[in-house]
């Protein structure tokens, strides 16, 4: 793990490889150890950067304004990246369009894997989805929190628990706690999103834009896919990838991997 301070917060990162630049983007519910079957891989052919946005994992959030878009931006200036692709995951996949959306002069290629979108509202299907699979759940209590989470999105609603390997469950859930923790801690932070946020400005994307989701996740995500491919000039949708969930590169990092490679080849 190295350290380094992006405007004003010492974010963590992982770093290997050589070559042109990655960088990859957690979801909201993990944190940077979500990409452990994609680095290695991804670093036999570039310089690959696996960050801990600010407040999640070992990243630091001290009380000051910031946009998860302009640590982005900050981490290549801080290490002498004048462009890059960005590969994320749900939230991490929404700061990546974000980002090439503030500062497009900094966005080689974007790949989205189980992606939201800025500005996206979800769906009564969704709530109600929430509802049946998890219901209410104490807001303090961090490990029934995350228990209700990786029900949600990690097995998703087509599936079971047991369905699911026990340790990508133990292991989504213990990700899942620290985050939850800091998104409390991000609540008291003032914290800038994109203006107008990117869900109407999907068409202003000017880089080649990979975007798939796993077949378990929520009917949502899956439709978010199907959005960006329509509306981005340079799109490609994938298949979804069978018996994945919402954190697909942990779950299947074969297919992401693959997939990854042969597009920024």
């Amino acid at each position: 793990m190295h350290k380094i301070t992006i405007n004003g917060a010492a974010l963590a990162y992982d770093e290997a490889g050589t070559g042109t630049p990655v960088v990859l983007l957690h979801a909201g519910i993990a944190d940077r150890r979500m990409w452990r079957g994609v680095l290695p891989a991804l670093a036999a052919r570039h310089r690959v950067i696996a960050l801990d946005l600010r407040g999640y994992g070992d990243s630091e959030l001290p009380a000051t304004p910031f946009a998860h878009h302009d640590d982005v931006a900050g981490l290549l200036d801080a290490l002498d990246i004048p462009r890059a692709a960005l590969v994320g995951c749900s939230f991490g996949g929404s700061v990546a369009i974000d980002t090439a959306l503030a500062h497009p002069d900094r966005v080689t290629a974007l790949a989205l894997f189980g992606t939201a979108v800025s500005g996206n509202e979800w769906s009564e299907e969704a709530n109600d989805l929430w509802d049946d699979l998890v219901g209410e759940v104490d807001p303090d209590d961090f490990t029934a929190g995350a228990a209700g989470e990786v029900r949600f999105w990690v097995v998703g609603p087509a599936r079971q628990p047991s369905d699911v390997d026990s340790d990508l469950i133990a292991f989504a859930q213990e990700m899942d706690k620290r985050a939850l923790a800091a998104e409390l801690a991000l609540g008291a932070v003032e914290v800038g999103e994109l203006t107008p946020p990117a869900i109407d400005r999907l068409g202003e994307l000017r880089v080649p834009v990979l975007v798939t989701a796993g077949a378990a996740d929520v009917p949502d995500i899956r439709r978010l896919a199907d959005r960006i491919a329509a509306e981005v000039p340079d799109a490609v949708r994938l298949p979804d990838v069978p018996d994945a969930g919402h954190l697909l590169p942990l779950e299947r990092p074969e297919p992401v991997n693959a997939a990854v490679l042969d597009f920024l080849s």
